[in-house]
C-alpha cells in the first residue's frame, strides 16, 4: 500500500503486495542426514519466529508508506523485513547516511529495529542522531529481549540454538521510556510477543496467542515489540468539523454562535440522517444566515446512523484535520479549540474526548449508560494496549490521511460499529497513534432526544470488544482483503 496523489482524485491508497521466494532445497548425503534435520530444526524455529514477529509488526507497516530496517546486525540476513507486510522496504547499514524523512507530512514511514538496541551500549545516542532526520509521521518499531530472560538467551548461545553474539543490553520498560523521553521520543505502545519460539503442530501458536491474557505470566514473553514516536510539533492546519444531525433542529444554530475562533481555515459540514422536525430546513437556513462567517456545507446521508454520517462528511472534508462534533451539544463547542491545541503542540495523533473526568451536568448521562462507557473503557485499554479515559466520547479529532488509513483497516477488521468510536479508535492503535484524551465537562441536553438505543447498541459494540480481543489482543487476524481497498 502506497500513497498517490492526483490531481483528479487527491490522495488514495494502492496496495502492493510482497513476492515471497521460495527457499532453495539443499541435498544431503545419507550420512549426514542427522546433522539436515537438527540444522533444520533451527533454521524452522528462526523460520517461525520471524513469521510471528512480523505478524504484529504488519497490523502497522501493512498501512504505512514505507519500512526501512536501520543498523541491522551482521548475523541479520534480513529474514524478518522479508517477511513484514509493506508496501516498499529498505535497509540502511552502519555505514550509510539514513534518508531525510522531515519533509513527510502526509506519508508515514516506520523504522524497523530488530534486536540492535539489545547490543548497543548507548541507545539514547542513537535515538538522537536518528531524530533529527524524523517527521512527525515517522514511527520506530523496535524488537526488544526480555530483560528478565537473559540466562535464556544466554543458555540458547551456548547450546547453539541461536547464533550471533549473545545479547550485552537487556533493557525494561521504565528504562526505555526514561531514555526515550530524554531523546526526544515516546512510547505509543508495547506488546509482549512470542513465548514459544516452536510451532509444535500448533501447540506454540496456541501459547503465544493466549499467554498475552493470562495476568503475570504475561511478561514472560521472549521478546516485545515496542513502537515509539518522535515528539515533534506541528504547525497549525486546516480544521473540518463534522456535525452529524438527527432531529437536533433547535441546537443547530447555537452549535455555530458557539463555534470557537480557531485561529486557522475551517470548515463546517453538516450531515442530516432523516429527520422528522425539519432538521434539514434549518441547516439550509443558517448555513445562508452565516455564510459570510463560515465556509458551511450541508449533506443528507443516504444510510441510518452515526458512524455512517461520520463517514460521509469525511468524505466530502477538504481540510488536512478532522473532527467530530456532537449536534446535541452535550460536548460544548468551545472546547474544540483544546483538541486543535493539543494536537498542534505534538501531544497527540488521536485526540480523543474524556467526559468521566469532571461531574457531569444534571441528567445528561444516564446511571447504566455511565457503567457501560466505563466498562467499555477499560476493555478496550485492556485490548488495544493503550490508556482510554471514555472510549464512546462523540468528539474525536485526527488527520485526514490517517482517517484514509483507517478506512483500509476496517475494510480487513470489519464494519459493525452503530457509532464509530470503535472503528477510529482501534485502528488508531493499531497504526501506532498516540492517542489522548481531552477531559470536558459533559452537559444535559436542551433539545431533543437521544438517538442511543442502549442495550441493541451495547451489544454491537461488545460484540465488536470480542473481536478486538481475538484480532488484536490475540493476534488471530484475517488474511487482509487486498481487492476491497481503494
Amino acid at each position: 500500500m502506497k500513497l498517490r496523489t492526483d490531481q483528479k482524485h487527491g490522495t488514495k491508497f494502492e496496495m502492493a503486495q510482497a513476492t515471497q521466494t521460495q527457499p532453495e532445497i539443499e541435498t544431503e548425503p545419507v550420512a549426514n542426514k542427522p546433522q539436515a534435520a537438527a540444522r533444520a530444526a533451527i533454521s524452522g524455529w528462526r523460520e517461525y519466529v520471524n513469521a510471528f514477529l512480523a505478524a504484529e509488526i504488519s497490523s502497522l507497516t501493512r498501512y504505512y508508506d514505507r519500512v526501512i530496517q536501520w543498523l541491522p546486525r551482521e548475523d541479520d540476513k534480513g529474514a524478518l523485513l522479508a517477511a513484514v507486510a509493506a508496501p516498499r522496504k529498505e535497509t540502511v547499514g552502519k555505514d550509510e547516511p539514513f534518508p531525510d524523512l522531515t519533509h513527510e507530512r502526509d506519508q508515514r514511514t516506520a523504522i524497523l529495529i530488530n534486536g540492535t538496541f539489545n547490543y548497543d551500549f548507548d541507545i539514547q545516542a542513537l535515538l538522537i542522531h536518528l531524530k533529527t532526520k524524523l517527521a512527525r509521521t515517522s514511527r520506530l518499531v523496535v524488537v526488544l529481549y526480555n530483560p528478565y530472560l537473559r540466562w535464556a538467551y544466554y543458555l540458547a548461545t551456548r547450546l547453539g540454538i541461536r547464533k550471533g553474539e549473545l545479547p550485552s543490553t537487556f533493557v525494561t520498560r521504565v528504562d526505555l521510556q526514561n531514555i526515550a523521553k530524554v531523546a526526544g521520543f515516546e512510547i505509543v505502545r508495547l506488546r509482549l510477543a512470542l513465548y514459544c519460539p516452536w510451532k509444535m503442530l500448533g501447540l506454540g501458536t496456541a501459547i503465544n496467542r493466549v499467554m498475552p491474557l493470562v495476568p503475570l505470566a504475561r511478561w514472560l514473553s521472549l521478546t516485545s515489540v515496542v513502537v515509539l514516536r518522535p515528539l515533534v510539533p506541528s504547525s497549525k492546519q486546516g480544521i473540518s468539523c463534522v456535525i452529524p444531525a438527527r432531529n437536533e433542529r433547535g441546537n443547530i444554530e447555537n452549535a455555530l454562535k458557539r463555534f470557537p475562533d480557531l485561529g486557522r481555515e475551517a470548515e463546517i459540514i453538516f450531515v442530516e440522517g432523516h429527520s422528522t422536525d425539519g432538521t434539514w430546513d434549518e441547516i439550509l437556513r443558517v448555513a445562508t444566515l452565516y455564510r459570510d462567517q463560515f465556509r458551511i456545507l450541508a449533506v443528507q446521508q443516504p444510510g441510518k446512523g452515526k458512524a455512517d454520517a461520520v463517514r460521509l462528511g469525511f468524505s466530502h472534508a477538504r481540510e488536512d484535520l478532522l473532527v467530530i462534533l456532537d449536534a446535541d451539544l452535550t460536548m460544548p463547542p468551545e472546547m474544540l479549540s483544546r483538541f486543535a491545541f493539543a494536537y498542534d503542540q505534538g501531544h497527540g495523533d488521536f485526540i480523543n474526548g474524556s467526559r468521566l473526568v469532571y461531574p457531569m451536568e444534571g441528567a445528561a448521562m444516564r446511571f447504566l449508560n455511565r457503567i457501560g462507557n466505563i466498562f467499555f473503557a477499560k476493555m478496550l485499554s485492556t485490548v488495544l494496549d493503550v490508556r482510554l479515559g471514555d472510549s464512546l466520547c462523540g468528539t474525536k479529532l485526527l488527520t485526514r490521511h490517517d482517517y484514509e488509513r483507517m478506512v483500509a483497516w476496517r475494510k480487513d477488521f470489519g464494519e459493525f460499529d452503530p457509532f464509530g468510536d470503535f472503528e477510529l479508535l482501534f485502528p488508531a492503535a493499531e497504526l501506532g497513534l498516540e492517542i489522548v484524551d481531552v477531559p470536558i465537562r459533559y452537559l444535559a441536553r436542551t433539545y431533543g432526544e437521544t438517538n442511543i438505543q442502549r442495550f441493541r447498541h451495547g451489544l454491537q459494540l461488545l460484540k465488536m470488544t470480542w473481536v478486538g480481543l481475538v484480532r488484536v489482543k490475540m493476534g488471530i487476524r484475517k488474511k487482509p482483503n487486498e481487492a476491497s481497498r481503494p
